[in-house]
Formats: C-alpha cells, sequence, structure tokens
C-alpha cells in the first residue's frame, strides 16, 4: 500500500510517500519520497529527495497553495524524481489535522462532515486548522478518487482525567467546550511507542519532550497520557520559539485595558513572544546561542527562562505521575540541542538521574543516553510524525 502524507503547517509543509506492506516495519522505514515547501514572503521553496539518492531543489513565485502543492505532487510521477507512475497509484492521503475537539478521539476518513468539523474549530487552532484543511481540499482537487484520512494532534490527549482536562473557572465554560485538549500528540504517541523498543522495556511512567519551535510536554503512564503542557490551544505551556507559553491571564486583561485589541494579543503572543520576544533576536536557538557567545545578556536571559520553564514543567510532569522511569526529547531542539537536554537533565541529578554527558554529545538518533545506572532512563528519539500518521491511514484502509 503506497500512502501519502501530508504535514501542513503555516510555515512549512512536509509531504512523504511510503510502501508499507502487510505488516508494518518494527522501524520506520525511509520514505519512496520527501518533498518539502518553505514558504518565504514571496516565493515558495520546494526541495524533493527520494529513495534512490535522486534530489530537486524548485523556486516557485507563487505564494497560491494549491498551485505550489500540485507542482510538488509532480515530482512524485515526472522527472529524475519520479518513483511513481501516476498518481492513482497512491492509495490513500494521510493528514496532520491539528485541532479534532471532543469529537475526533481517532483517526477517520475524510468526509464533508469531517471537514466541516474541521473548519469549526478553526477559531481553537487559528495557526494550523485553515491550512490544514486547505490542505485536504487541494488533494481532492487533485485526487479526487483517493481516500484521505485526517490524523488528529488532539487524539493522543484524550485520555487525560477531567482533573487535568477542567480548568478552574465557572463550569458553564467546561460545558461549552473549554478545556485542555493537548497537541503534538501524534509525536508524543509515537515516543511512547518508540521508548519501549530502544531501552528493552516498556516504562510505566514517562515524560515525553517534544521541544521545536512549537513545545509540548505530556505525562504518559502504561501508554495512556494524563496530562500535557498544552490546552485550549497551542498557545498554553512551555515558553516556545514565537509563543509566549502560560502566563498571568491578568496581562491580557491589563492590555486590553491600555488599548491593544484581540488581533493585536494574538499577533503578540503567537509570533513575537518566546524566545523570540525575550531576546529581541530570533525565534532560532541557534542564533540565540551565538549571541551568547558575543556576551549579548538579553539573549541569555531568553535561554534562562527557557530553560527555567521546561525544567519547572517537567518537574510538574513528574508530580503529577507520581515518580518516573523514562524521560524522552524529540523534536528539532530536543533531538538536536545537547545543551538544552544536558541543562534540562541537570536539575534532576538528586532524584537519580544520571546523564552520559559523552554520549549526549554524539548527535544521538534513537538512543539512550543515560548512565547505566541512572534511575531514570533519558532517550532521544527521531520525531517521526510523518511514519506515525502513515500508520494510522494504513490502519483505517487495510
Amino acid at each position: 500500500m503506497k500512502i501519502l502524507v501530508l504535514n501542513a503547517g503555516s510555515s512549512s509543509q512536509k509531504s512523504a510517500l511510503y510502501k508499507l506492506e502487510n505488516t508494518l516495519p518494527a522501524e520506520p522505514p525511509v520514505p519512496l519520497w520527501e518533498g518539502k515547501i518553505d514558504w518565504q514572503k514571496d516565493t515558495a521553496q520546494i526541495s524533493v529527495e527520494c529513495q534512490s539518492g535522486a534530489e530537486l531543489e524548485l523556486e516557485l513565485p507563487s505564494q497560491n497553495r494549491e498551485t505550489v502543492m500540485a507542482k510538488l505532487l509532480d515530482t512524485l510521477y515526472q522527472g529524475e524524481t519520479k518513483v511513481i507512475e501516476s498518481l492513482s497509484d497512491i492509495d490513500g492521503v494521510g493528514h496532520r489535522v491539528v485541532h479534532g475537539g471532543e469529537k475526533y478521539r481517532e483517526a477517520v476518513k475524510i468526509t464533508p462532515e469531517v471537514e466541516d468539523a474541521i473548519a469549526s474549530l478553526i477559531p481553537l487552532a487559528p495557526e494550523h486548522n485553515p491550512i490544514n484543511l486547505q490542505g485536504i481540499q487541494a488533494l481532492r482537487q487533485k485526487l479526487p478518487d483517493i481516500p484521505q484520512v485526517a490524523v488528529f494532534d488532539t487524539a493522543f490527549h484524550s485520555t487525560i482525567p477531567l482533573k487535568s482536562a477542567v480548568y478552574p473557572i465557572p463550569y458553564q465554560y467546561f460545558e461549552q467546550g473549554i478545556r485542555r485538549y493537548g497537541f503534538h500528540g501524534i509525536s508524543h504517541q509515537y515516543c511512547a511507542q518508540r521508548v519501549g523498543q530502544i531501552i528493552g522495556k516498556k516504562p510505566q511512567n514517562l515524560i515525553t519532550c517534544h521541544l521545536g519551535n512549537g513545545a509540548s510536554l505530556a505525562a504518559v503512564q502504561n501508554g495512556a497520557c494524563i496530562d500535557t503542557t498544552m490546552g485550549y490551544t497551542p498557545l498554553e505551556g512551555l515558553m516556545m520559539g514565537s509563543r509566549s507559553g502560560s502566563l498571568d491571564p491578568g496581562i491580557l486583561i491589563h492590555l486590553l485595558r491600555q488599548g491593544e485589541n484581540v488581533e493585536d494579543l494574538n499577533r503578540i503572543l503567537n509570533k513575537e513572544s518566546g524566545l523570540k520576544g525575550v531576546s529581541g533576536i530570533s525565534n532560532d536557538l541557534r542564533q540565540i546561542l551565538a549571541a551568547i557567545e558575543e556576551g549579548n545578556t538579553q539573549a541569555k536571559l531568553a535561554f534562562d527562562v527557557y530553560l527555567h520553564r521546561l525544567r519547572r514543567q517537567v518537574g510538574a510532569m513528574f508530580g503529577v505521575l507520581g515518580g518516573l522511569d523514562a524521560l524522552v526529547f524529540t523534536g528539532g531542539l530536543g533531538e538536536h540541542s545537547a545543551i538544552i537536554r544536558s541543562q534540562t537533565c541537570q536539575a534532576f541529578i538528586n532524584m537519580g538521574l544520571k546523564l552520559d554527558e559523552a554520549k549526549n554529545a554524539e548527535n544521538p538518533v534513537d538512543a539512550e543516553i543515560s548512565t547505566p545506572d541512572s534511575t531514570i532512563r533519558v532517550v532521544v528519539i527521531r520525531a517521526q510524525e510523518d511514519f506515525a500518521i502513515a500508520t494510522e491511514c494504513w490502519r483505517l484502509l487495510s
């Protein structure tokens, strides 16, 4: 079965074509084809890599998503990157959809009703659900007869108990659907499944740290999520690249009284805060670390605030679980920033966590980086959201 995966974001889009047999592989296979679109100010940058080694780079002067998507899909069956004879060779398309609300607790085949539900949830994920919906509609125009599947970032968190889901505001708002949903669920679920293969046993109490431009933690007990840091929207929780994470809601009331409007606050909290806002430099940790080397004290403050809030939230998840068997790092920073992993783990030395600093510095992938006598296993797992989406699609369509 050939499964095309579409993982669309606001500034980039990842796509991959997997060939899955009658049984799923123990480890993620290399896709037959991988495509990426980076949306620039006036152009779209397309890059394609194939299992065969073929590569392609394109720049289009178009910001029309459907046009650019169609050009990317053309590389599946045309030119040096050709891996199929025609688009009709594709058996199914899997989409990452950020918000599924309360209704969707697992992957589903996409119908007009599902599309309407995704659209109705746009106010809860305004940076993501519209893009996810555009991808679904673009694929339908290009591949009208091929089944599409929605895989929801919120689904894995549907097991969290009410004591975590309910906010301490009048209960009537919970009845209106204002509750903790959680996000990055596709990644957290994959890590919860993968970690047992790496360390040789399934941990009872696990904290997964998805650290990228967006960031969240999940407390996982016996394979089920019981708490997570993101909430009603992807804005709550950890300090992120350009998102604030949790803050005193009284600040927002104050800013509204000072004349800021709702759209101003949305822009500030989602696009101008986090590492970017505090450092005044960038949402990219690499640029911030470079500035720290040059003596930039504001960049150092941004790093310190980020690390402090990350440690505090990991500690909170430890308290929710009542113990910890394994700590997992994934996502762009989780996988590639040795200093973030090291500094985070140092806060838990007194709890018996011992990091092997040499292993941590070696760019580990799907590997344990704690010492043999550490009471808490520390593991780095490569984010495989695309493969996780493909497997969900495979299960529904097999």
